[in-house]
């Protein structure tokens, strides 16, 4: 796997005004080499899939063809995010003041040694800080 995938990432595949060339560059990385992502990924991406469209920026018939494009992506579960939750992770979100759940991003990409890719702001702050490579910002 090439690099750790987070959801605001995702989602910038989805929607038109939330690309950029890097989250393009990020995708095609990904077709080319594979992701893999916490557990709590699927959970997250539904989540703002559901809240988009309750807000009429789509329609569900628009998620359920994202969420099959997303289906085909060469994308790994990540086994051990459940059980790291508690420590490492706790930890690292105590440390950087980010989310649990960005910091369950954060650990995965420090475990692996492996780049992140993401759009949110605070979370790839703190993966700089940590020494994680960014992909895609």
């Amino acid at each position: 796997m090439s690099l750790v995938l987070d959801a605001s990432m995702t989602i910038a595949w989805l929607f038109d005004d939330e690309r950029t060339p890097g989250s393009a560059a990020a995708l095609r990385q990904v077709l080319d080499e594979g992701a893999v992502v916490p557990s709590l990924w699927r959970l997250e991406v539904a989540n703002v899939l559901r809240n988009a469209v309750r807000r009429g920026r789509c329609d569900h018939g628009y998620v359920d063809r994202s969420v099959d494009r997303l289906r085909r992506l060469p994308i790994a579960v990540d086994t051990e995010t459940d059980a790291r939750a508690w420590d490492a992770t706790r930890a690292l979100a105590r440390g950087t003041d980010v989310t649990l759940y960005d910091a369950a991003y954060l650990e995965l990409a420090i475990r692996l040694g492996a780049p992140l890719a993401s759009r949110d702001r605070m979370l790839c702050a703190a993966a700089l800080s940590h020494g994680v490579a960014l992909i895609g910002t």
